[in-house]
C-alpha cells in the first residue's frame, strides 16, 4: 500500500473526528480524499461519499434521537423533497450528463471536471459559512413554526446539490432549519444529521443500480469514519469544537482553492 493510500484511510478517520468535534463539515472532505488520495473516479467518489456521509450521520442521528434532540416533523418535511431530489439526481441526472460537455479555446470541459469544479465552489461556500458563523440563536423555549413552501424548496435544492457533489450539505440545511422552521441551533444541528443520513443513503441507492460497488473498501472506509466520530465526541471533553470551527473553515477554503487550481491546470 502506497503512502498516499495510507493517508487516504487516515483521512477517513479525520472525517469522523471533525464531525464528532464540530458537528458538521467533515463530510466536505470525503470526496477530495476519495478522488485525490485514493484515486477514485469523481463519479465513483461522489457515490461512495454519499454512503460514508449517510452512515456516519446516521450514527450521530441515533445518538441525538436517544437524547430527544431531533424534531421529527421538521425532518420529514425537509427530508421527503430532499431524498426525492438526490435519488433522481444520482439515478438519472448524473448518468445522463455527457462525458464531454463543451470545448472552449482548445480546452475540453469534461463531466468529471465540471463535477469537481462545482464541488470546489460548494467547499468555498461551506468554508465562508463556517468562518463567519454568525447565526442568531433561537430561544430554546420559543414556539416552533413552519414555513412549508420554503422548507420544501430548500429540501429540493439541497437534495440536488447533494446528489451532484456527494456532500451532506449541513451548512445549507442548518440555516434553513433555523430560519424557516425556527428551530433552536442545537435541535437544528441534531435534526440535520437525520436529514443528511436519510437523503444520502437513499441517493446512494440511485448509484447501486448504475455502478459496481466495492463493498469491502466502502465498509472499511466508513468504519474508520465512524470510529473517528467517537474519538471526536471524546475529544469534545477537552477541546471546544466551536473554537475549532473557524480554523477548519479556513482549511476547507484552502482545499477548495486547491481543487480549482489542480483541476484547471491538470
Amino acid at each position: 500500500m502506497e503512502i498516499i493510500e495510507i493517508l487516504g484511510y487516515i483521512g477517513a478517520l479525520f472525517i469522523g473526528v471533525v464531525l464528532g468535534l464540530i458537528g458538521g463539515g467533515g463530510s466536505i472532505l470525503t470526496v477530495p480524499i476519495l478522488v485525490y488520495a485514493l484515486s477514485l473516479n469523481p463519479i465513483i467518489g461522489t457515490a461512495y461519499s454519499l454512503f460514508v456521509v449517510g452512515i456516519t450521520s446516521l450514527v450521530g442521528a441515533i445518538k441525538n434521537m436517544s437524547k430527544g434532540m431531533v424534531d421529527y416533523k421538521t425532518a420529514i418535511i425537509f427530508a421527503i423533497p430532499a431524498f426525492i431530489a438526490v435519488y433522481l439526481t444520482r439515478a438519472f441526472l448524473i448518468p445522463a450528463i455527457p462525458d464531454e460537455l463543451f470545448e472552449w479555446s482548445n480546452f475540453t470541459v469534461t463531466k468529471n471536471l465540471a463535477i469537481m469544479l462545482f464541488f470546489a465552489v460548494i467547499m468555498l461556500l461551506a468554508s465562508v459559512s463556517m468562518i463567519r458563523n454568525n447565526r442568531k440563536e433561537v430561544d430554546e423555549n420559543a414556539q416552533i413554526t413552519y414555513n412549508y413552501p420554503l422548507i420544501i424548496v430548500e429540501g429540493l435544492v439541497v437534495g440536488t446539490i447533494t446528489g451532484i457533489v456527494g456532500a451532506g450539505g449541513g451548512f445549507l440545511i442548518i440555516p434553513a432549519l433555523v430560519l424557516f422552521a425556527k428551530l433552536p441551533m442545537k435541535k437544528a444541528v441534531a435534526t440535520s444529521l437525520l436529514i443528511i443520513a436519510i437523503k444520502s443513503l437513499i441517493g446512494f441507492i440511485g448509484d447501486v443500480q448504475n455502478l459496481n460497488i466495492d463493498w469491502l473498501f466502502l465498509l472499511v472506509f466508513s468504519g474508520l469514519s465512524i470510529v473517528g466520530i467517537f474519538i471526536g465526541i471524546w475529544l469534545n471533553n477537552f477541546i471546544d469544537g466551536k473554537k475549532l470551527k473557524k480554523g477548519f473553515g479556513w482549511f476547507v477554503l484552502v482545499m477548495g482553492v486547491y481543487i480549482i487550481y489542480k483541476e484547471l491546470t491538470a
